[in-house]
């Protein structure tokens, strides 16, 4: 049985027991949010040594991280490299996104291998791939026989852009960025050259066949997510929105885990309603989220535009959230990249988790706040999202500076004006004062 199956038998599995520890939730918790759709374990059968992660509201907000070679860049070996720094830095999955004409099935063995945590694919990339990028003359039985090669491998979960339909094409085409899925563009490309309709969303039944057998999570594409602030909230990606509402349906009618990705750059003030009108027209299917990136500007630190946005969306209605690297726009990222990407995602998503009260979500910030009015330097760097970088740099500064004499301040304000031990005169005089 799938997961959402043996949900729905009553039946809490060993991988609900998991997520349950893991959240400090019960397992009925787990296994009822599992039931009614509002939660996924994407853990395919065949990945022998995943370890179960639970997404949806009611848990934290997990992050992914994006990874895979490029045409032009990157390797097997590196890639294998950047997993490892991405699942060290606390990413929570991981997509394997590689294409061109290497051997794609064993870098991606080579990443289940090494990975204990939730592996996701887009199987058109390999399809197209194996067709030397002629997109036109993709069969849809090949494509199917892809999806299928790909959950007997023991993919957890695999993007499909069954929901962009030719009757979307044309508005998209009126946007500033057009399409900019790379997914999202093949599909469309192969409708307009055949003159058929998405063949995911036709052969959808089959698909559902293949990924039941193997408890494979659909993550819905979202093939007219914008690519920029102009063409964010249109007619395009709410019409393809629309239709991700009725595969969901049809996912879960089919006992098969399904979660919704989304939208790409959009401007702050429009991110609330993103998440609100997904969480209704999907039937609160858990939301996985790209940025949002906020605003068109930052090549180099779209990182950070998009944590900014990431941040409301884990607030109102996203969770998962895919990370942005720096190197966003400008080229395939390196091992530091993901580092940053994931560092900035975790401290979104956690920010996101206090923002909307999820229970015990701002324990580790008020530890956080004890040890820094104690001076426990250890403990602050124990508590922190990156404790090697922030320890380095503390070190840092004792090296470099004459004016540090003990622990009971930093280079900040210095020991004289120590805000902190100003504090607590303060609260030694005021106790006095009591007496």
């Amino acid at each position: 049985m799938t997961q959402l199956q043996a949900a729905r038998k009553g039946v809490v599995t060993a991988a609900m027991e998991a997520v349950a520890v893991e959240e400090k939730v019960s397992a009925e918790t787990v296994r009822a949010a599992i039931e009614c759709g509002e939660a996924v374990i994407p853990l395919n059968i065949h990945h022998a040594n995943a370890r179960p992660v639970g997404v949806g509201r009611m848990f934290t907000t997990k992050i992914n991280a994006n990874l895979g070679r490029s045409v032009t860049h990157s390797g097997r070996g590196d890639e294998l490299d950047k997993l490892r720094i991405a699942l060290a830095a606390g990413a929570d999955f991981v997509m394997d996104l590689s294409v061109g004409q290497d051997d794609l099935k064993a870098i991606r063995q080579g990443m289940l291998d090494a990975s204990p945590r939730p592996l996701g694919t887009v199987p058109v990339y390999e399809t197209v791939s194996r067709l030397s990028g002629d997109i036109p003359k993709m069969d849809p039985s090949f494509l199917l026989d892809v999806i299928r090669a790909q959950a007997e491998q023991g993919v957890d979960f695999m993007t499909l852009h069954a929901g962009l339909m030719l009757r979307h094409i044309p508005a998209a085409m009126r946007r500033k960025m057009g399409i900019v899925s790379r997914g999202g563009a093949i599909m469309a490309e192969w409708m307009m050259e055949n003159r058929a309709e998405n063949p995911l969303y036709v052969h959808w039944d089959e698909v559902m066949d293949i990924l039941v057998e193997h408890d494979v999570t659909v993550s819905l594409g979202d093939g007219l997510r914008p690519g920029c602030l102009a063409d964010a909230s249109d007619a395009a990606q709410f019409g393809e929105l629309d239709v991700l509402g009725e595969l969901v349906d049809r996912c879960r009618a089919r006992g098969v885990q399904v979660m919704v990705e989304g939208p790409g750059h959009v401007p702050f003030d429009q991110i609330r309603m993103n998440m609100e009108r997904q969480q209704e027209v999907c039937h609160r299917a858990p939301f996985y989220v790209l940025g949002p990136v906020v605003t068109d500007i930052a090549p180099g630190y779209d990182h950070i535009a998009s944590a900014i946005g990431a941040t409301a969306a884990a607030t109102y209605g996203a969770s998962l959230l895919c990370y942005v690297t720096p190197a966003e726009h400008l080229g395939l990222p390196d091992g530091e990249e993901v580092h940053q990407g994931c560092i900035a995602y975790r401290i979104a998503a956690h920010a996101g988790d206090v923002a909307r009260g999820l229970a015990g979500a701002r324990d580790r910030d008020d530890a956080m706040s004890d040890a820094r009015a104690a001076f426990d330097w250890d403990r602050q760097f124990s508590l922190c999202l990156d404790p090697e970088r922030a320890r380095a740099r503390w070190m840092r500064t004792r090296a470099c500076s004459d004016e540090v004499h003990g622990d009971d301040h930093c280079s900040m304000c210095g020991k004289q004006f120590c805000a902190v031990r100003t504090s607590r005169r303060i609260r030694e005089l005021a106790a006095s004062l009591e007496k």
